[in-house]
């Protein structure tokens, strides 16, 4: 299963910037979701952490993996009336809700079906991209055409495909998070698929966790940071596919692009990367998907009306010049490199 945002964006690996040892200091690395996960914490006692994880990863992947034919929501988009889906995917399904009236529809997970269409996703494949495919997967793109009741869910027509994959990741760092704190673990920074959540301090430093943001020019391969920043009990989504970027020939001006959930097709975004921070990775995985959908200029102006966000965001302009913008409580979390 792979939790990667297909077009949309590719994760930005934020960096740990202290590798030092102690005594109480403890930490599990692995795979998972298609992905690597790095968790540091510590504790007086060793937890059975890697049995959690385990439990964690194997719910996450039956309730809402598209990868998997015997998954729930792979049921669902088989046309299965009769699943019922468990509080995992409903906490999902209300969070996607939120996240999708708050961005005016930019953020979907009913665009599967176009995710495919355009080459990524599970069900891949060499596949006309015109106005007539397009048009024919759109009238079963929408999430007013879910609705969840108890554990049911249910839908306009039998035709539409959920797709998760843009909020689950998130949702299972919060998952590990809650574990942690069900541990009374205070101090923790948990990070899968370069999405963190963070919580305490970095006994090592006496500080708050100090996380890296991947600079969106460098070459593949090679890693330059753009900005780091104190990560203070809160969690951090990094989305763009920065590497894919296009120049305009008239302009000069950098493009990516992306999947606009609005007309079905790919456009043209002059955001390169953002990164949110949010009270859970959850929201900030979704928010993240959605403002590489909506631009510069949409993503600043719902920043401006939202003040649970801190988002910095890099851009070009039409001239083909790259900036940054970060909104105040983000700007003061930033620290020299």
């Amino acid at each position: 299963m792979t939790f990667l945002r297909p077009v949309l964006c590719f994760c930005l690996v934020a960096l740990f910037l202290s590798c030092s040892e102690s005594t109480k200091e403890r930490a599990s690395y692995g795979e998972a979701l298609g992905t690597t996960y790095s968790i540091k914490y510590y504790s007086e006692d060793i937890i059975p952490l890697d049995k959690a994880l385990d439990s964690i990863f194997e719910r996450v992947n039956q309730s809402m993996s598209t990868y998997r034919d015997s998954s729930d929501i792979s049921k669902i988009n088989q046309g299965d009336s009769l699943v019922k889906v468990d509080s995992l995917f409903q906490a999902v399904f209300v969070i996607s809700k939120q996240v999708w009236k708050d961005s005016n529809r930019y953020f979907d997970p009913t665009v599967g079906d176009l995710v495919n269409q355009y080459g990524f996703g599970p069900e891949a494949g060499s596949k006309e991209i015109d106005s007539v495919a397009i048009d024919s997967l759109m009238q079963f793109v929408g999430f007013e055409k879910l609705e969840l009741k108890g554990d049911r869910l249910i839908k306009e027509s039998p035709q539409v495909y959920l797709d998760f994959n843009a909020i689950a990741k998130g949702y299972t760092i919060d998952l590990i998070g809650h574990y942690m704190d069900s541990k009374e673990i205070e101090d923790y920074l948990i990070e899968v698929g370069g999405e963190l959540l963070a919580k305490g301090v970095n006994r090592e430093r006496g500080s708050y966790w100090t996380v890296g943001i991947d600079d969106p020019m460098q070459e593949e391969g090679q890693r330059e940071l753009t900005a780091t920043i104190e990560l203070r009990n809160r969690a951090m989504a990094t989305s763009g596919n920065y590497r894919k970027h296009r120049t305009d020939p008239e302009t000069g001006a950098l493009y990516v692009h992306t999947i606009n959930p609005l007309t079905g097709f790919a456009q043209k975004s002059d955001l390169l990367s953002v990164t949110v921070l949010a009270e859970n990775c959850a929201l900030a995985d979704a928010y993240a998907t959605a403002f590489m959908a909506m631009g510069y200029d949409l993503s600043k102006l719902l920043l401006s009306k939202n003040d649970k966000l801190d988002a910095f965001l890099i851009y070009s302009t039409l001239e083909g010049e790259m900036k940054e913008f970060a909104t105040p409580g983000f700007e003061e979390l930033m620290k020299d490199l």
